[in-house]
């Protein structure tokens, strides 16, 4: 790449690109033989694009970040019966705030809320907040809490933000991007993880990766290993690192839509492989919302 992306663009690249991950993960989820089915096929978008696109629809609404206008436009789509292959912690605490529960006590607590659910919607606060600032993780942390109570998931969720902060304020990936963001998490298991895999040979491939330390949708395998594979742009072609992710089984979508988001935050929409784009059912729309929140994020952030 000879030309760095605009900031506009990296803004609909990462949540477009984390579409597309989600999209084509969908249809091999839980399956032992993926390498031999992928296909092109159209697909929809699941939760994982859904609830981002709902944390959009609210800053959008807001020109802000507001813990109780996210949560009440995720509990809008799961009255509608709109939300495609819901976790079981987003399903307890989306059912809780419809009936009428706060979205600060709704939901999973304990060791079953160390899910990737909040990791995987959490890429629209990395424009409109610094993760880096220890001061504005607060509000992160709150956004994570509308559907994960833990420390280890409201851990992974701010090394997906640092990470897509990262390439979307730099002009090349850092050569240490895993090391980076495990200095600067709590101490955790998800920092820890990070930092194993930041001392791995530069041969190691994402199936190595995912063979030795996992890829399940418990937040210290699957954060750790999507910010790993997007690594390797550069190395590898966008979509190759999709299907690689994808390839490796374990949570298919939801690893394979951060991979995504952090790639397109790199590289820009246009540089999208816009023939995945074009299989997405609903693109357009997508592709519409998408906009309005780049366009916002500009707007605040230049004003």
């Amino acid at each position: 790449m000879s030309d760095r992306p605009s900031p506009h663009d990296q803004i609909i690249g990462c949540l477009l690109g984390g579409a597309i991950g989600d999209c084509v993960g969908a249809k091999y989820e839980g399956l032992s033989d993926v390498a031999s089915l992928i296909d092109d096929s159209s697909s929809y978008i699941t939760d994982d694009t859904q609830l981002t696109l709902a944390t959009c629809r609210s800053i959008i609404k807001n020109s802000r970040i507001d813990p109780s206008s996210i949560a009440e436009e995720m509990a809008n789509l799961f009255r509608r019966g709109e939300i495609i292959g819901i976790g079981a912690s987003t399903y307890k605490s989306l059912y809780e705030i419809s009936m009428g529960v706060h979205w600060a006590l709704a939901g999973r607590k304990g060791d079953r809320a160390a899910g990737n659910g909040a990791a995987m919607r959490i890429a629209p606060l990395a424009f409109l907040l610094d993760p880096g600032d220890r001061t504005q993780r607060p509000l992160l942390r709150d956004v994570c809490r509308i559907t994960h109570h833990h420390d280890e998931a409201y851990a992974g969720a701010l090394a997906i933000a640092l990470a897509i902060r990262s390439v979307w304020k730099t002009p090349t990936h850092e050569t240490d991007l895993l090391g980076v963001i495990a200095r600067e998490l709590p101490d955790c298991l998800v920092r820890e993880r990070l930092l194993e895999l930041s001392r791995l040979d530069t041969s190691t491939t994402i199936r190595d990766v995912s063979e030795q330390f996992g890829c399940s949708g418990y937040v210290v395998e699957s954060v750790p290993f999507a910010i790993y594979s997007a690594k390797q742009l550069g190395k590898l072609r966008f979509f190759d690192i999709i299907e690689a992710v994808i390839e490796s089984g374990g949570d298919t979508d939801t690893n394979a839509s951060m991979a995504g988001q952090i790639m397109g935050a790199s590289i820009g929409s246009s540089s999208l492989p816009l023939q995945q784009l074009d299989r997405i059912i609903d693109a357009k729309s997508i592709s519409s919302e998408v906009q309005q929140f780049a366009d916002l994020v500009i707007q605040i952030t230049e004003s």
